[in-house]
C-alpha cells in the first residue's frame, strides 16, 4: 500500500476504504459493504472517481473467516501510511469476548486518527469501543449483543433498536446485512441520493430500510410458541397491527377459547398477548417516526393505537419520551 500511494495519479484520488480483517471475522460484514462501494464506483461512470477497497490485517495473506472461507489481506495494518477515507471494522461472534483481538487496538487508534470517518458493522463495534473510539458516543450493534456492549463499555450509549447510527464521524451498524445499509448511507453522503438509489436498485435492496432493528427485535428476541396456532398468530401480527387485536379476536384466529389462548400464549411466548401486541405497535410507531414525516396522528392510527393520546401515553410509559421527542432525537429523514 505504501508503494501504491507513491504512484502518480490523474485527477482526484480514489477514496480508500480500509477494511480490517481478523480470524473468524463474519464474511458478509466485510463483503456486503465492499460490494456496495464497488457497485457505486462502477455506476459513477467515466470522469468520476469512486472507491478503492483494501483488506488490511495484522499480516498479509489468507485470513480464515467464520465458516471457514478464506479472505486475502492485501496489506498489513502497520504499513498503512496514506490517508484513509473510511476505516471499516467488521464483526463476528469472536469480537464480543472482552479480550478478543487485543493486537488490533493500537492499530485502530492510529488509523482512526488518519481516517475521515470510522465505521463498524455488527459486533465490530466492540473493537471500536475497546480502542476508546466509542467513548461518549451513541452506537449500535447486533440486537443480541447490545446489552453486552453497554455493560462492557458504559461510556458508550448503546441504542439497540437502530439499523445504523452516525455520531460525528463515527458510524456503527447493527447485525450483518445492516452493514450494506450503512455503506449505502455513506455512498449517499459522498455522492448524493441519486447514486445511492441506483446502487440500491442494482443490488435489489432498500435505499432506506423501513424501521430499525425494531422490525426484528420483538419477534427474534421473544420466544416462539411451540404450538402451531399461537406461532402462526405471532407471524401474522406485524402486518395487521391496525386491526382489533384483543384476546378474543386473536383466540378466534387461533381457533381456541380466549382463556385457553391467553394461558397458552403466556406459557409459550413468555408474556401476555396484550403486552406482546403493544411492543409490536411501539416498534412500528418508532420505525415510522424515525424514517417518515407522517403526522403523529396518522402514525397512531396506522399502528393500531387509535388516538394520539394513547400513543403518547404508551411512549411515555415504555420509552420515557413523547412521540414528538422521539422523532426529534432519532429521525433519519424521509
Amino acid at each position: 500500500m505504501e508503494e501504491r500511494s507513491k504512484k502518480p495519479t490523474r485527477g482526484r484520488q480514489e477514496r480508500l476504504v480500509l477494511v480490517v480483517a481478523f480470524p473468524e471475522v463474519q464474511l458478509l460484514d466485510l463483503t456486503g459493504p465492499a460490494t456496495v462501494f464497488s457497485t457505486a464506483s462502477a455506476l459513477l461512470g467515466s470522469g468520476q472517481t469512486g472507491y478503492r477497497v483494501e483488506i488490511a490485517a495484522l499480516r498479509t495473506g489468507p485470513v480464515k473467516t467464520m465458516g471457514g472461507m478464506l479472505l486475502h489481506a492485501t496489506t498489513r495494518l502497520d504499513r498503512v501510511r496514506e490517508p484513509v477515507d473510511t476505516l471499516l471494522v467488521p464483526g463476528g461472534p469472536v469480537t464480543v469476548t472482552p479480550d478478543a483481538e487485543p493486537a488490533l487496538t493500537p492499530h485502530l487508534r492510529r488509523l482512526a486518527g488518519r481516517s475521515r470517518r470510522v465505521a463498524s458493522v455488527c459486533t465490530g463495534s466492540f473493537l471500536l469501543a475497546r480502542a476508546g473510539l466509542l467513548d461518549g458516543k451513541r452506537a449500535t450493534t447486533h440486537w443480541a449483543s447490545s446489552a453486552d456492549l453497554q455493560r462492557q463499555h458504559p461510556r458508550c450509549e448503546v441504542l439497540a433498536d437502530r439499523i445504523f447510527i452516525r455520531d460525528g464521524r463515527t458510524w456503527t451498524s447493527a447485525g450483518v446485512t445492516s452493514g450494506m445499509d450503512l455503506a449505502l448511507a455513506l455512498v449517499e453522503e459522498d455522492f448524493g441520493r441519486e447514486l445511492a438509489r441506483n446502487v440500491a436498485r442494482w443490488l435489489v435492496m432498500y435505499l432506506q430500510r423501513p424501521g430499525g432493528q425494531s422490525q426484528f427485535s420483538v419477534q427474534l428476541a421473544s420466544q416462539w410458541a411451540e404450538r402451531a396456532p399461537i406461532r402462526e398468530v405471532q407471524q401474522w401480527l406485524p402486518e395487521h397491527l391496525r386491526e382489533e387485536l384483543s384476546v378474543e379476536a386473536l383466540s378466534k384466529r387461533a381457533a381456541m377459547s380466549p382463556r385457553n389462548f391467553a394461558r397458552a400464549f403466556r406459557d409459550q411466548v413468555g408474556q401476555t398477548p396484550a403486552k406482546y401486541v403493544e411492543q409490536l405497535r411501539v416498534e412500528a410507531a418508532r420505525a415510522a417516526l424515525e424514517t417518515t414525516r407522517q403526522p403523529i396522528k396518522e402514525i397512531a392510527t396506522k399502528t393500531g393505537f387509535g388516538t394520539m393520546e394513547t400513543l403518547h401515553r404508551v411512549f411515555r410509559r415504555s420509552l420515557g419520551v413523547t412521540p414528538a421527542e422521539y422523532r426529534q432525537r432519532f429521525s433519519t429523514g424521509g
